[in-house]
């Protein structure tokens, strides 16, 4: 017997409130190794107001709520562990307003990076939120996103101005502003970024852009260990060069990525680069990093022409996915800590040690440049996820010792949660306060960030 929830939802949606098994089936499961968890429920929402109403509904009944982009989350942000509606938001997808004058935009959480920067490409503007996933800006705000050009240009917390929430009881709020700065009242626009909709649900991001630059070239370089290459990226970040995206491969992930895309590139610890600024600067920048990468036995390998320019981003957005592909029909559970980049060398090393000895496959990538990086664990039954588990566990202590993160960017989610007591300590009896003033029957996202 269906809850009493769904027929109230259908008495106002119809037939739009779906409960077929495959619809529901792909509601319930992110990118990741956690298990799936159907909702009861899909409605694919059009406005604001629709959202408000399904969730004046859902509070009314204590039905819980999930959001649902593009399913691209790896820590089980969408599955619906306690059942409920997944409110599914890729339907709201329209760019609402573009000022090219004061570089910013207003879209609907549906809408996609790709989308985005697609209408803006004869503004001069771009938003340089560069994730490998085909992700919504709904799901990326949540997360508090970021991707490869962090160590420029900063994550989703920085470039959203402000939002339009809608609450637990349905109500419909607005969050900052298009001004670049505010000194009025409590930070509101941050509390939601980042909160996985466990606080409200996203309806429309207005976003902070960024020029196109002048001039923008890369280059691939080779050593014969990967500290050498963490030993560059310090050096490099300390001399204020114009990095647009420095990335950090290793020796298996380098042999994972030849094998998924038919190249021969050196199959050891490799970075990958990218200046971005002017000509002049860019020019200057780039020999200066080719200095400090030879000082470490670097081989570099330039792009010289701009297909040689977007094949090796090509190849970087391909490293999950080619590292998955080691083990045909494993499972993967990929890593996101984030620490100090002075701590990288340590940690990477001591991690990879410990995978080693353990006999794991675990190909390594990441955005070294703001001490971020991922460990891709394959495993294939529950034995082998046990053991990468503790490895997991191992890391995450190694990163919060040094100062970092559980996650940097994949947000907490399912996966994550076990570690936040350990990060956080008293403040998180402050988030529990916070979830539980703005969604006092825990119908959002429940079971996510932590338990109630």
């Amino acid at each position: 017997m269906s809850h009493p929830a769904i027929a109230a939802l259908q008495a106002r949606f119809g037939g739009r409130i779906e409960t077929g098994q495959a619809v529901r089936d792909q509601h319930g499961a992110g990118d990741s190794w956690h298990p799936a968890a159907p909702p009861e429920a899909v409605l694919f929402a059009e406005t604001t107001a629709e959202v408000s109403d399904a969730l004046a509904i859902c509070h009314a009944h204590g039905f819980p709520v999930v959001a649902f982009g593009h399913g691209s989350s790896i820590e089980g942000q969408t599955q619906a562990v306690m059942g409920g509606l997944s409110l599914d938001l890729t339907r709201m997808a329209k760019v609402l307003r573009v000022s090219a004058e004061d570089m910013d935009a207003t879209v609907e959480a549906g809408c996609t990076r790709q989308q985005l920067n697609e209408d803006l490409r004869d503004t001069g503007l771009f938003l340089p939120i560069d994730v490998g996933a085909h992700a919504t800006m709904g799901g990326l705000a949540s997360t508090r996103a970021s991707g490869t050009m962090t160590v420029r240009h900063g994550t989703m917390r920085d470039r959203v101005l402000g939002l339009t929430v809608v609450m637990a009881n349905g109500e419909v709020i607005q969050t900052g502003g298009r001004a670049r700065k505010s000194s009025s009242g409590y930070d509101l626009t941050g509390l939601f970024v980042g909160a996985e909709g466990t606080l409200g649900i996203i309806t429309e991001v207005t976003l902070r852009l960024a020029g196109i630059p002048e001039a923008a070239k890369a280059g691939l370089y080779s050593f014969a260990e990967i500290a050498e290459a963490t030993a560059t990226v310090v050096e490099a970040l300390q001399c204020g060069l114009c990095l647009n995206r420095i990335e950090l491969l290793d020796a298996l992930q380098m042999q994972a990525i030849n094998a998924y895309n038919g190249t021969a590139h050196p199959e050891t610890a490799t970075l990958m680069i990218e200046m971005a600024g002017s000509e002049a600067q860019v020019a200057a920048d780039l020999e200066m990093f080719g200095a400090l990468a030879e000082g470490h036995g670097a081989a570099a390998a330039p792009c010289a022409t701009p297909e040689a320019y977007n094949a090796l981003w090509k190849l970087r957005h391909s490293a999950l996915y080619s590292a998955r592909a080691l083990r045909p029909g494993a499972k993967s559970l990929s890593t996101d800590v984030c620490v100090p980049v002075s701590s990288l060398p340590q940690v990477i090393a001591g991690i990879q040690a410990e995978i080693a000895a353990a006999g794991v496959m675990a190909p390594l990538h990441g955005h070294v440049g703001d001490g971020n990086f991922h460990l891709v664990m394959l495993f294939d039954g529950p034995e082998e996820q046990e053991v990468v588990r503790g490895l997991h566990a191992r890391l995450i202590a190694m990163a919060l010792e040094a100062g970092g993160t559980a996650t940097g960017e994949h947000g907490v989610g399912l996966g994550k949660k076990l570690f936040m007591q350990a990060e956080h300590g008293q403040a998180l009896g402050v988030m529990r306060k916070i979830k539980a003033a703005l969604d006092p029957q825990g119908i959002l996202n429940p079971g996510k960030i932590f338990d109630l």
